[in-house]
């Protein structure tokens, strides 16, 4: 959150306030994580992950509630050892950047379009 600019240690609470505007949540969520009294719902901690730009996997990670083991990367689309990271496909990567559901199929049209240009 300092990273991207946000004073999140401000008393005055403007970082917290300002990050909770641009995410479209309320403070209260925001201080309630930083504090890890509580964890926000699923689509407060979306958006907080957009905002922030960091994949929503990472972000329930660095929460602390959740451990890698508890969200595994998906086996099968792992690289070999000494190959290229696989391709995800549209849908996959409208997932891991944490594209809201009723603007997924969108993004994946747009990408596949993109995809098939670069082909």
């Amino acid at each position: 959150m300092r990273r991207r600019g946000y004073d999140i240690d401000s008393p005055r609470g403007g970082g917290k306030s300002k990050l909770a505007d641009d995410a479209g949540v309320h403070r209260a969520a925001v201080s309630r994580l930083l504090q890890r009294q509580s964890m926000p719902d699923l689509e407060t901690m979306r958006r907080l992950a957009g905002v922030l730009g960091v994949p929503l996997r990472d972000m329930l990670i660095r929460s602390g509630r959740l451990s890698e083991d508890d969200l595994p990367v998906n086996a099968g689309s792992r690289a070999a050892p000494g190959e290229d990271s696989p391709r995800l496909t549209p849908g996959e990567a409208a997932l891991r950047m944490g594209v809201p559901p009723e603007l997924r199929e969108m993004f994946v049209k747009v990408a596949t379009q993109f995809l098939s240009e670069g082909s």
